[in-house]
């Protein structure tokens, strides 16, 4: 029986370390995962999620530093926290030459269930999931977006307190992303706690109620993405000219009234300025960005279109580390070979979990 939780986290984590040789891949991670919610850890290849995911799913063991899953020690009580948790890595775990009903059946027969129990609740899961049409093929045959729900299927036959979401949509395309996007919101609907780890912007932007920026091992930002975008400004500048011979003047002049650095867009008519927020909070940015307009207006400058809104992740990210998600270092090799390495962990969690929580 599980000791009641009195904390409300259901991850809670103080100077986690992991050492491959002389690299720190994670380097004192402090994580507070609020239990029943979706907490995005974001970064790019390299800067250690997934190997923070893999010793709190008890796949490795720590070198430094603590961490309870659900009050639970991840190293003195390890069969306790796979009790609770599931996983979903990057690559799939189920059997590709079975069917999709014939996988989750037989990881329902291994969970414990009756022959009649499993094909049951496997049933429900591939409606669930929008797989019935597909139940008596082969998981080779199916696409990646398929892959990808058969394999987060496996991963809640028996509903888990926390579900590791390590990268779900690498490589999907928009449709199935939006699908796999659906499927971790039912998931949180259910009670169920999911740590996503992702390189995408949008889908921390999307799904998160609370987000870790970490970037070479170290968690440099965390909160909502309201305060995230708060912290580095009150807001863009988007523009569009009418004529883009203008585009020079137009962005010397924005530069001065903005007193900030301003991008030209690949769009030859767009220019983009982030606007400090400091003291002067939202209501200075919008006032900021009103004499810019005028000013624009009074030396013949025409503006087609002009908005003020948040920054987006992409500005804060690169704001915070002055390089996007995609940048991928030494370090970051090095530790995706760590990963590689130990890839067939997934899948024996996958089971273990699974064995546990039966």
């Amino acid at each position: 029986m599980s000791p009641p939780q009195t904390s409300g986290l259901a991850i809670e984590t103080a100077g986690l370390v992991k050492t491959f040789g002389e690299t720190r891949a994670v380097d004192g991670v402090d994580l507070s995962v609020p239990a029943g919610t979706v907490y995005g850890v974001l970064g790019p290849n390299g800067a250690g999620k997934t190997t923070t995911v893999k010793m709190l799913a008890t796949l490795l063991r720590p070198d430094g530093g603590e961490a309870h899953v659900f009050g639970h020690d991840i190293v003195r009580e390890a069969d306790d926290v796979r009790s609770r948790v599931s996983l979903t890595g990057q690559y799939a775990s189920v059997d590709e030459d079975l069917t999709g009903a014939e996988n989750l059946v037989l990881l329902g027969r291994l969970l414990g269930h009756h022959k009649k129990a499993a094909r049951q609740r496997g049933e429900q899961l591939l409606e669930a999931f929008g797989l019935t049409d597909a139940a008596a093929k082969q998981v080779r045959h199916y696409s990646g977006g398929m892959r990808r729900r058969i394999d987060i299927a496996a991963s809640i036959l028996n509903t888990p307190d926390l579900l590791f979401l390590d990268e779900p949509t690498t490589g999907l395309d928009p449709r199935s992303r939006n699908q796999v996007w659906d499927i971790v919101r039912a998931v949180v609907a259910q009670g169920t706690t999911v740590l996503l780890t992702t390189q995408y912007l949008d889908e921390a932007d999307q799904l998160a109620s609370r987000i870790a920026v970490i970037d070479r091992g170290r968690v440099i930002a965390e909160g909502t993405k309201g305060e995230l975008k708060a912290s580095v400004g009150a807001g863009s500048v988007h523009l569009r000219l009418r004529d883009p011979a203008q585009r020079p003047q137009a962005e010397e002049v924005l530069r001065l009234a903005l007193d900030a650095e301003v991008q030209r867009e690949p769009d030859p008519v767009a220019l983009t300025a982030r606007v400090g927020g400091g003291a002067a909070g939202g209501r200075g940015a919008a006032e900021q960005a009103a004499r810019a307009l005028a000013e624009l207006t009074r030396v013949g400058i025409t503006v087609d279109d002009f908005s003020l809104g948040q920054p987006s992740l992409d500005e804060v990210f690169l704001a915070l580390t002055g390089h996007d998600t995609r940048t991928r270092d030494a370090q970051g090799t090095r530790d995706a070979q760590g990963r590689q390495g130990h890839q067939a962990d997934d899948t024996e969690l996958h089971d273990t979990k699974d064995e546990a929580a039966a």
